[in-house]
């Protein structure tokens, strides 16, 4: 009788309905109107470890009342298929091909060409856009550029437009956001150039078509499957002529890390600008692929815009500077700074990475800098959602390296 009554305690204690006091504070907080709740800081575990099952649940609780916040603010843009903000507006198109799987459907953004021309061309040019590919599963969505300038799928504030884009989609659409895809013709192409490394990860696989790289790199690609599409004829601003050295940079940058940089050049012989639509192809090449969110090497070089996280990292954007770097590599709980242009740099942690019950190590340069457990706390889980809106890219726990020496 002794031994039945400590396994009926035993399965008491240990059942769901034993709900911790935190997860409990969450639960009445999230059933509150939103004027009625208290800011989560004023929680007084707010900082507190919590345990693994308790960050699983209020990271739950938490992001899906974010995702109810997308619906009730971005329902009305979506249904009129145009997002706006800050006096700017993005018109879109959409379709919706195959039938969804289970793990959420793809969606695939695909940038029109034009560029610094009359308003009527560029408009033109994104209705032929939505006309251009046809994936077999999906939501293919034509966004139609808030400028008409030369630099129009790059400049300053589209990366605002794609996150809400691809929050929305996720929320109306069903979209798993590990298959989000990125593509682009002509100006499109010149824009994926660029927003494909300074977005890399929200991306499962990006292609470009007949666009020109200017001065962007490549080394933020190292998680992202990339395609290069041009026409072998297309000698205007010497496209063809860069994508192929692009081809060759991505070769060298694969073959220096054989386990990132997929890549697949392909020069189309006989074709200009136009390819008669060979380059369909990326479509069925893209899709082979999903995100990895968190990837157990990172590459980072601010671009012209320079963002404050990607992947597990994030910096200070008051320091960031175009061309500044960042690269870490991790195996299981330990952490391998190799370059580190910061003053501060955050390692963000959730339990996909890392065993919390084992000591993290950080080493930069041969040095170890840090040994020693890391907690999971509310802060963690709320600042991350409220900054990326990702269900992926939910941490728990962070470390911060000060000046290559102390963690903090």
């Amino acid at each position: 009788m002794r031994i039945v009554c400590v396994l009926f305690f035993v399965s008491v204690w240990l059942s769901p309905s034993c709900v911790s006091a935190q997860v409990k504070a969450v639960k009445t907080w999230v059933a509150r109107k939103a004027e009625e709740r208290k800011p989560l800081n004023k929680f007084a575990f707010y900082e507190k470890a919590l345990n693994k099952e308790e960050a699983r649940e209020i990271a739950t609780l938490l992001f899906d009342e974010k995702l109810k916040e997308v619906k009730k603010k971005n329902e009305r843009m979506w249904g009129g298929k145009c997002f706006s903000r800050e006096g700017l507006r993005m018109p879109f198109d959409y379709k919706v091909f195959g039938v969804k799987p289970a793990d959420g459907r793809s969606l695939y953004i695909s940038m029109h060409g034009g560029g610094s021309a009359p308003e009527a061309v560029n408009t033109q040019q994104w209705k032929n856009q939505i006309q251009l590919y046809q994936p077999t599963e999906g939501v293919y969505v034509a966004p139609r550029a808030p400028w008409d300038d030369w630099n129009m799928w790059f400049k300053p504030g589209l990366d605002e437009f794609f996150d809400e884009l691809i929050r929305t989609a996720v929320v109306m659409m069903d979209v798993n956001p590990d298959k989000v895809y990125l593509l682009g013709y002509s100006a499109g192409g010149d824009g994926v150039w660029r927003m494909a490394p300074r977005m890399a990860d929200r991306w499962a696989a990006a292609s470009m078509m007949a666009g020109h790289p200017g001065e962007a790199s490549q080394v933020n690609l190292r998680n992202v499957p990339f395609m290069i599409w041009m026409g072998e004829r297309d000698a205007a601003y010497n496209r063809n002529t860069l994508a192929a050295e692009k081809g060759v940079v991505m070769d060298s940058l694969h073959a220096s890390d054989p386990e990132g940089y997929i890549h697949e050049t392909r020069i189309v012989k006989g074709k200009g600008h136009w390819m008669d639509r060979e380059d369909r192809a990326a479509i069925p090449w893209m899709a082979k692929y999903q995100r990895e969110p968190n990837p157990t090497k990172v590459v980072w070089r601010q671009e012209e815009v320079v963002m404050p996280s990607l992947y597990w990292l994030r910096v200070d954007t008051d320091e960031a500077k175009h061309g500044m770097e960042v690269v870490v590599e991790r195996n299981g709980n330990t952490f391998t700074i190799l370059k580190n242009d910061y003053k501060r740099l955050i390692i963000r942690l959730n339990d996909e990475m890392i065993d919390f019950e084992q000591p993290v190590e950080i080493f930069y340069q041969g040095n170890k800098l840090f040994s020693g457990k890391v907690k999971r706390t509310l802060k963690n889980i709320a600042e991350s959602i409220d900054e990326r809106v990702d269900r992926r890219l939910i941490f728990s726990g962070k470390l911060t390296v000060v000046d290559n020496g102390k963690v903090e």
